[in-house]
């Protein structure tokens, strides 16, 4: 980052001076993006066509001063005449260092090169095109993070088609709710996954959604469980292995198209409906995903990057981009913590070398939980950051890390989300980092936090919105021909500024502290708080495994309605509940947030529901003990534990 401010100090007239200080860099990158967005493509060195007067483009930004139009045409143009392709970007190395290390839960890994994954990519990329695949036909795939995953995906955004895809733990209702939207010409898939020490077969599944899919023409069958499998029964089905034979030896090549050409769909939660299919341009995505590569986590060819995910959850787009860079990825499928292994990843960690460890601040939590200590288990020389997000990462977190983990490894809680496919706030290697906060905004990104009147304001909590353009915004919905459920998504609660959904606020010495969702926010007594600011408490505690906490409505006793806070409590295996834990509980929050914070009820329970990309589901969770039906069950991973919340012994009283 230092060195990119030099550049553009020396080549960008109206700059600040290579030595200025980061809140004068975030601020020129905010008021002239045109010319950090544009020094940003040059610094990276964007692969893409020259244009006949020189150039790769005829305008960096057309439309800066809007963030959405009056008319369906979602948003501004970026880069408009540029023409390039995401995957020969991704692709830029051929050698025989090393693209992707892949392991499993099982201990089982697998390596594959630069050359070879540029191989690989060309004989599947040849099998689509002979299939009839053109730009803008879609590619999904039901499958576990595997490199054939990476390989699929390169295929299809060579040929400008594009991919969306879900992991092997949805249900069938849950993947023809997304893939149903988007009528995918081919599917990929596998024969199933592991998962906690078992082996759960996907066939049938996989039977019943091409069944239900009549766009899909192919299916091409991973054998992930056996080296060979049956594809009896699956419509149009043929096998990995005779795809990679029949396109082997082809040439690699690249179709470029215009900047906002569509790369992937994504898709929201889904908790309240139907998942929103948002589309993201290869163009957008390309240049925000190295920036946050190269700039704020100063990743270098050769470095190995690991994420913990699944690829039904943007992060995993996240870390394939980083091949761009030519650095290594490392991806894991499975438990994070399988059964007698519970120390697994940070195993993997040790032996592969890992230079930045991604996961979730849940990971980090259960990690203390459980007693792990990788700093006094094995050697981790070549950890130097690790990086968390789903969720807010408490302070204890931080001490967690610094304690037992690695001493100074730099910890960078980042948060952005599906809608971005990138971030709003994450690392900065120019700054300290203060346990508890999220160390500064993205560059380029006009990130504010606003109260309830539309003012901007620091020392306070409120919306955490975005007031410019950025290249990485959606450039639809799918299924939105006149944007009105895009515009209603972001732009309703402040008309032309970007609302994030997220309570927060940001600290005078410029970092953000996230409290959780602006949807789940409490109100007791009309005094607003996050969830989070409880759930740091709540971890704490020894015999608390994970906590979900609700404002639940209750008479005023003035014929109106007050909300009271209720805490529901997961505890480890031995532990009882009792009320001493609970004044326990109490008394901790109220020392350390405040009287308002403090629960009225805390029961235990013994599941606590949560999407399948992981993130506990306080809204469902509201829902029940309000009587109100879940709408789309499909989108959690343990529906079952609805049932829990349901006229609960004193909810009632």
């Amino acid at each position: 980052m230092g060195r990119f401010f030099r550049a553009v100090a020396e080549t960008h007239e109206g700059a600040p001076p290579a030595g200025a200080p980061w809140p004068a860099w975030h601020e020129w990158s905010v008021r002239e993006r045109d010319q950090f967005w544009a020094a940003t493509w040059e610094w990276t060195g964007v692969v893409a066509d020259a244009l006949p007067g020189g150039g790769a483009w005829d305008a960096v930004l057309i439309g800066a001063d809007r963030m959405t139009p009056p008319d369906h045409l979602l948003g501004p143009r970026w880069f408009e005449g540029a023409r390039l392709n995401f995957a020969e970007n991704l692709l830029r190395r051929r050698d025989e260092g090393v693209a992707i290390i892949a392991h499993g839960e099982d201990g089982a890994s697998r390596r594959l090169t630069f050359r070879a994954l540029a191989d690989d990519v060309a004989a599947v990329a040849a099998s689509m095109r002979a299939a009839g695949l053109a730009p803008g036909d879609r590619v999904a795939a039901f499958m576990p993070n595997v490199p054939e995953a990476v390989i699929a995906m390169l295929a299809a955004a060579s040929l400008g088609c594009v991919w969306t895809s879900c992991s092997p733990d949805f249900g069938v209702k849950g993947v023809l709710d997304r893939f149903g939207q988007v009528a995918p010409r081919l599917l990929i898939c596998a024969d199933g996954y592991r998962y906690a020490g078992k082996a759960i077969d996907c066939r049938a599944r996989v039977r019943e959604i091409v069944d239900a899919l009549p766009s899909v023409e192919q299916v091409v069958v991973v054998p992930f469980l056996n080296g060979t499998t049956s594809l009896d029964g699956i419509r149009g089905a043929v096998g990995w292995d005779a795809v990679v034979a029949r396109g082997r030896g082809a040439p690699l090549t690249f179709m470029r198209l215009p900047f906002g050409h569509p790369l992937y769909v994504m898709y929201s939660s889904g908790t309240t409906g139907l998942p929103k299919c948002m589309v993201h341009g290869a163009g957008g995505t390309l240049l925000q995903h190295l920036k946050e590569h190269q700039l704020h986590l100063d990743l270098r060819p050769d470095e190995r990057l690991f994420y913990f995910t699944t690829c039904g959850w943007m992060m995993w787009n996240w870390l394939v981009s980083a091949l761009a860079t030519g650095a290594t990825i490392v991806l894991y499928d499975g438990s994070p913590m399988p059964p007698g292994r519970e120390g697994r990843l940070w195993e993997m960690a040790a032996e592969e070398r890992v230079s930045v460890f991604g996961t979730s601040a849940r990971y980090l939590a259960m990690s203390e939980k459980a007693g792990l200590a990788p700093a006094r288990t094995g050697p981790m020389d070549a950890l130097r950051a690790i990086l968390s997000t789903g969720s807010p990462l408490a302070a204890h977190s931080y001490d967690y890390v610094a304690r037992d983990v690695k001493p100074g490894v730099m910890v960078s809680s980042i948060s952005g989300g599906t809608d971005l496919i990138s971030c709003f706030a994450l690392g900065n290697p120019l700054l300290p980092v203060h346990r508890g906060e999220l160390q500064s905004f993205g560059l380029g990104m006009a990130v504010e936090v606003w109260n309830a009147e539309g003012r901007r304001v620091v020392g306070e909590p409120g919306e955490l919105v975005c007031t410019a353009p950025f290249p990485s915004m959606p450039i639809a919905f799918w299924g939105d021909p006149d944007g009105a459920k895009y515009r209603d998504a972001y732009f309703a609660h402040f008309p032309g500024v970007w609302r994030h959904g997220d309570w927060a606020e940001e600290t005078p010495r410029g970092g953000l502290v996230i409290y959780g969702r602006s949807d789940a926010t409490l109100n007791p007594g009309g005094v607003r708080i996050g969830t989070a600011e409880i759930y740091r408490q709540v971890e704490q505690v020894p015999e608390v495994l994970e906590s979900v906490v609700i404002g639940q409505d209750i008479p005023d006793g003035a014929g109106g309605t007050d909300v009271r806070i209720v805490l529901f409590v997961r505890l480890r295996q031995g532990a009882e509940f009792s009320q001493a834990l609970a004044g326990e509980l109490r008394q901790r929050i109220r020392a350390n947030a405040s009287p308002h914070h403090v629960p009225k009820v805390i029961l235990p329970v013994t599941d606590i529901p949560r999407t399948i990309s992981g993130k506990i589901s306080e809204i469902a969770v509201r829902d029940v003990v309000h009587g109100r039906p879940v709408t789309n069950t499909t989108a959690l991973a343990n529906p079952e534990a609805l049932a829990l919340f349901a006229d609960l012994p004193g909810l009632r009283d």
